[in-house]
């Protein structure tokens, strides 16, 4: 059997047409950035990156909770062979509900806002919420196809987002457009277009059934969104503290997006299976099969370990060098900047692993715990007196460190020593 074929083996099912989509809005993601990269004056493409890190640090924290919540209770209707509208009834009145909390402080603080983090442009504040509220629409639906096992069509949803970014954003800088606004406004569109075509394998696939109970969807919401929220706060957070923290260096700001974007690849590539790993989990879990359930969660490690050290060795060799040409990033980071975030990389995705089995066994608690103490290594680090560069990528990596092995501990316990039912 070819490497290939057993890669494909021990990835969960759906996963060939999640992946599809997934390698075209990981694409879509560099060329987004490098478009504005090359269109953008240093302050505004440093404003435009802590927009983008704040959109896919807060807005993914809040809203792929949702996702993972229909998904699980969706996924256990379908062996119980019940229908899926009220879950998509419910899930999409707790999405705004969440659209709602984020929007009324960035309204009523949007000046103030603008002046931390955007050179006093509040035009990006209304950015930050237009593409929060299309992650709130997109969520939702992607949790029900996700949940019916319709792969193809939420494949489909991811490509048609990742084309729309690369058309939308290559036309803003063929067009010698220079507006953040504009590039920021790219993160609404696409997804929001995206949705409208894929809303019908929704709504025919989500079939009346029994009544949806809120407990269902918020009993471990508020552990989830936690947990959620300081995962990506420790995967985005160097941007964000290294703007804090040096206010006027935005080379370094605009530099460490591009790094951590491209440090980031195999994350991508991992999200192609992350879906279908939560939707096969869940399934095992509800069917009892527990020997199922720890055999696909150690291909699903063995196979993301080996994903982040390919993709690390590929970006410490050439990373240095495509950032000022293929990003048009300032030419301020080295190999070793490279090494740091690629060893993060690795161990996040480890560690989101390890939180899919602590999701589907009942583990939200300790979920959020590992995230917690992840956090105050993060924050011991990067309040250190190390060089401000270094300090920021080690916090990276040592917090996610702390996350896996907190992780590692609790799933053992519970997943590799008893009945998934016990």
């Amino acid at each position: 059997m070819s490497l290939l074929d057993r890669i494909t083996t021990a990835l969960p099912q759906g996963t060939a047409f999640v992946g599809a989509g997934t390698a075209v809005l990981g694409a879509a993601s560099y060329v987004h950035l490098a478009a504005a990269g090359h269109s953008l004056a240093v302050d505004d493409m440093a404003s435009f990156s802590v927009l983008w890190t704040v959109v896919f640090s807060i807005g993914l924290g809040l809203f792929f909770p949702v996702e993972q919540e229909i998904t699980r209770i969706v996924a256990g209707r379908v062996v119980r062979g019940d229908g899926a509208l009220p879950v998509l009834r419910r899930g999409a009145v707790l999405s705004f509900g969440l659209l709602a909390v984020v929007l009324v402080p960035l309204a009523l603080f949007a000046q103030r806002l603008a002046d931390l983090f955007f050179h006093g442009d509040t035009s990006l504040v209304l950015a930050l919420g237009m593409a929060f509220m299309s992650l709130a629409v997109a969520y939702v639906t992607r949790g029900v196809l996700a949940g019916l096992g319709r792969f193809q069509a939420y494949g489909m949803q991811l490509g048609l987002d990742g084309l729309l970014r690369i058309v939308l954003s290559g036309g803003l800088a063929v067009a010698g457009v220079d507006s953040a606004f504009a590039f920021a406004s790219v993160l609404t569109v696409a997804p929001l277009l995206a949705v409208v075509a894929t809303i019908g394998p929704v709504f025919q696939g989500a079939q009346r059934g029994s009544s949806a109970h809120w407990r269902d969807l918020i009993e471990h919401l508020g552990l989830l969104v936690g947990s959620t929220l300081l995962a990506q706060l420790l995967v985005n957070i160097a941007v964000i503290s290294t703007k804090l923290i040096s206010t006027d260096d935005d080379a370094l700001v605009a530099a460490l997006l591009s790094a951590l974007v491209l440090a980031r690849v195999p994350l991508f590539v991992f999200g192609a299976f992350q879906v279908s790993l939560l939707a096969g989990l869940s399934s095992a879990a509800a069917e009892g099969d527990t020997q199922g359930y720890r055999r696909l969660l150690l291909r699903a490690a063995s196979v993301t370990g080996g994903l982040g050290v390919a993709g690390g060795l590929g970006a410490v060799a050439i990373g240095p060098a495509l950032l000022p040409t293929v990003f048009g990033a300032p030419d301020v980071l080295e190999a070793a900047d490279f090494a740091w975030l690629s060893l993060g990389t690795t161990l996040y995705m480890l560690a989101m692993v390890l939180g899919q089995a602590l999701l589907t066994s009942g583990g939200a608690r300790m979920q959020l715990m590992s995230w917690i103490v992840g956090t105050v290594v993060l924050v011991a680090v990067t309040l250190s007196s190390l060089p401000l560069r270094t300090r920021v990528e080690v916090a990276y990596a040592a917090g996610s460190f702390a996350v896996v092995a907190c992780m590692t501990l609790t799933v053992r316990a519970r997943v590799g020593y008893r009945s998934l039912r016990s």
